[in-house]
């Protein structure tokens, strides 16, 4: 291998604070302010909402969650009680209240709530089913931020308000009147499974609902209990439990698998606050009652929500964009936001947190460590991993360290561990590009040498049981791609959801092999590194050289000579060929080379947008936009990444163009509009592009502040003219990590026609990774 990088840098950790030179926001400007949480929570609307037959009507993308950022509970108002896959807790064309959810869904992928419980405040009527006891409610009556939420409940004369911790939250119920007033608690299941218990000595109710059961052929079972522990400051006057439509009235315990509750009863006066607080761990109930004790131990709700507000400033102030449009800072920061929920915390206070895998002991963390758990890594891997790892490195380590964790508990390295459990819900292995970017990018804070085990076994080994395989253990067909140097279309993957996509298969191997072969070379393993390099060339063997996009190939050699290159087929993820053929980020000027020379690559990739077959709505096009530049035409990118900023974000409930993903949607946001994307984690580059913005200043955590400033930047000033680095004339179309963390000044001037002289030349182009 010629070309190996380890960018040390020496990224320690320090506080939230931004680094050096970096300021919070002006006195009385709060960024928390920008972000409405329901952006996101309604079908979408953007231009290519349902392209290609994808139909999104039917899905919300985010939550309006109250939340630390990578917390253990996405605090949410609840308009659906179902755990099913897919379903979000809150839709935001729904007009009935359920109550407040303590979500585990992991945001915006098609996957189910888990180890969750509802809590309903009521006044005047018992109702205890989540149908029963809807009620109206407006937006216009709602607020929603990332650390408060509060809304009124006219039928019932109550104005709920909602702040949090990670793992425990408090709510103010204000009554308008005086009378009955009821607090319902459900344990959440997809089974209707739960236990309750009302402890009316100590003013609580607390239960569990088990995760055991994880939809259907999607890994093993997750073998762990949601814990809920629920306080009031005030004394009941009555209390009960429910089981389907039966109540038990001053029956303190409920079990069973038909959507059982609690309830306890209040007698108000008029303008009446009474408080409740709600705690939560995947441990047990001692687990739930020691975080509640440590985040919340006392019953100020104003200081919690201060608290919150403050976690979220100094959040927001790492990256710092300015501008005279509220609407465009609304965007960023709630971009920002989105970016800010996965992967979340998994262990109590104390650092205890249930083993990976099924069959598991409780684990114990040293002080001050956190696990991390629900790794959406198929999406994740391309920019919200290589986010948390520009602005909080210390944080990205922590995440690395836990997927070893998961490999030394469970014998695989994870491929995209949800509900701390192994799956088999995508393709590819981006653990391994994830490991690989953290490393690359100097980030040590996690055992490199037990991680480069766990992903060298995936790439090599094969599962010893058709039962692993099913559960996600190791790379599915990795026989044959070995054999073949791609997966033939007669290679039948045994997995319940998966069981073509081999081309697709066959180019995410390609790249994850290139990725960890960086990390072979810097850790001297060098017949590794050769090995590896050799099969990240194996992309070339699906791309068909009669036309230059990626088609299906069989055992003999043959490639299909369907006319398929725009359509869905079997052999594609979530997409079509002309979407997947530029999946090659490891090499794109191999590729050019395939497709028959630069003019070639340019002019199919012109056509992605010329001709409408650009889908941003989905993660394989993530990287197309910026590809212009490894072609030297860096303007291309520069238009068409602001035509996306443009076009497929709004600041509106349905202003998402797909999924969030985990956050990875939001995530391409947050860097497009920065300027700059990391086509190719696990190697030091960034694409540059058209920043949104005229100035930003990147304050990452334990660096030097790097600041953005295009000039004259607008609407119709989008290409670059000429740019300066730290006062030098700068050409290149591309950053290199090491100039970012290291603090300086990158000058753009910006114009509204094209300068194709800038950063068109060879040498301005981003290296080459790859020999060809």
């Amino acid at each position: 291998m010629r070309w190996s990088v380890f960018i040390a840098i020496g990224l320690s950790a320090c506080s939230l604070c931004c680094g050096v030179g970096c300021t919070d926001a002006p006195a009385g400007v709060s960024r928390l302010s920008y972000v409405d949480t329901r952006v996101g929570t309604a079908p979408s609307t953007t231009r290519t909402a349902g392209m290609f037959g994808k139909n999104t009507e039917e899905y919300g993308q985010t939550l309006p969650a109250v939340l630390e950022p990578n917390g253990m509970n996405f605090w949410t108002p609840q308009t659906r009680d179902s755990e099913e896959k897919c379903i979000a807790p809150y839709y935001y064309r729904d007009s009935l209240f359920q109550g407040f959810r303590n979500s585990h869904w992991i945001v915006g992928g098609c996957t189910q709530d888990y180890g969750s419980m509802t809590l309903m405040p009521l006044y005047g009527t018992l109702r205890c089913q989540a149908g029963e006891r809807a009620t109206r409610f407006s937006h216009a009556d709602e607020v929603a931020t990332p650390a408060y939420y509060a809304v009124s409940l006219p039928d019932e004369g109550i104005r709920a308000e909602l702040t949090a911790r990670s793992r425990s939250a408090i709510f103010r119920f204000t009554y308008r009147q005086a009378g009955k007033a009821y607090l319902v608690v459900t344990p959440n299941s997809d089974e209707g499974q739960g236990f309750v218990c009302i402890d009316t000595v100590n003013n609580r109710i607390y239960g569990y609902n088990p995760v055991h059961r994880i939809y259907q052929g999607w890994g093993q079972p997750a073998g762990f209990s949601g814990h809920f522990v629920v306080e009031f400051q005030k004394k009941i006057s009555g209390y009960g439990t429910f089981s389907a439509d039966s109540l038990f009235e001053a029956v303190s315990q409920q079990t069973g698998c038909s959507a059982v509750g609690a309830y306890v009863a209040f007698d108000v006066t008029a303008g009446e606050e009474v408080l409740v607080k709600a705690a939560s761990s995947f441990v047990d109930a001692d687990g739930a009652q020691r975080n509640l004790l440590s985040e919340i131990p006392h019953w100020d709700f104003e200081q919690t929500r201060h608290e919150l507000t403050d976690i979220w400033e100094r959040r927001f102030s790492l990256i710092q964009v300015e501008s005279d449009d509220r609407e465009a800072l609304s965007k960023f920061y709630g971009a920002f936001y989105r970016s800010s929920f996965l992967p979340r915390t998994y262990n109590d206070v104390d650092g205890r947190y249930p083993a990976f895998a099924t069959g598991k002991p409780v684990m114990q963390l040293a002080e001050g460590q956190t696990y991390y758990d629900d790794y959406s890594l198929w999406d994740t891997y391309r920019a919200l991993h290589p986010l948390v790892n520009l602005i909080t490195p210390q944080r990205g380590g922590e995440m690395m360290q836990s997927l070893v964790r998961k490999y030394e508990q469970g014998g695989w390295m994870p491929i995209f561990p949800c509900w701390n459990s192994y799956t088999s819900a995508m393709i590819g292995d981006h653990g391994t590009a994830a490991l690989a970017d953290a490393w690359i990018k100097g980030i040590t804070n996690f055992d490199m040498e037990k991680a480069y085990e766990g992903m060298r076994k995936n790439a090599f080994d094969r599962p010893a049981t058709l039962e692993e395989y099913r559960n996600g253990m190791g790379r599915r067909a990795l026989d044959s791609y070995v054999k073949y140097g791609y997966i033939p279309l007669e290679d039948s993957v045994p997995d319940a959801f998966h069981t073509c996509e081999q081309v697709s298969r066959t180019l995410e191997y390609a790249y994850d092999d290139f990725a960890l072969a960086q990390v072979a070379g810097v850790l001297g393993k060098t017949d590794d590194c050769r090995a590896l390099m050799e099969r990240a060339r194996n992309y070339r063997n699906v791309i068909d050289p009669r036309t230059g996009y990626a088609q299906g190939r069989h055992a003999d050699g043959t490639f299909l000579n369907d006319d398929n290159a725009f359509r869905f087929t079997r052999f594609i993820t979530e997409g079509a060929p002309c979407h997947y053929t530029w999946y090659v980020p490891q090499d794109p000027y191999g590729l050019m080379k395939l497709m028959g020379g630069r003019e070639r690559y340019a002019a199919k990739l012109d056509s992605m947008f010329t001709e409408g077959r650009y889908w941003h709505g989905n993660e394989p096009c993530h990287q197309v936009a910026f590809m212009f530049n490894y072609a030297g035409q860096p303007w291309k990118t520069q238009q068409a990444v602001r035509h996306i900023l443009d076009t497929e974000y709004h600041n509106t409930p349905g202003g998402l163009a797909g999924n969030d993903d985990a956050g990875q949607m939001s995530a391409w946001y947050v860097f497009a509009a920065m300027g700059f994307y990391p086509v190719c984690p696990g190697t030091p580059y960034y694409m540059l592009a058209s920043p949104s913005f005229p100035v930003v200043t990147l304050c990452s955590e334990g660096g030097r502040p790097f600041t953005v400033k295009a000039k004259g930047a607008s609407a119709r000033n989008i290409y670059i003219q000429r740019a300066t680095l730290n006062g030098r004339p700068y050409t290149r179309n591309y950053l290199n990590h090491a100039d970012i963390v290291q603090g300086g000044i990158l000058e753009l001037e910006m114009g509204p026609e094209p300068n194709r002289e800038w950063g068109s030349s060879p040498s301005d182009c981003p290296p080459k990774v790859m020999e060809n």
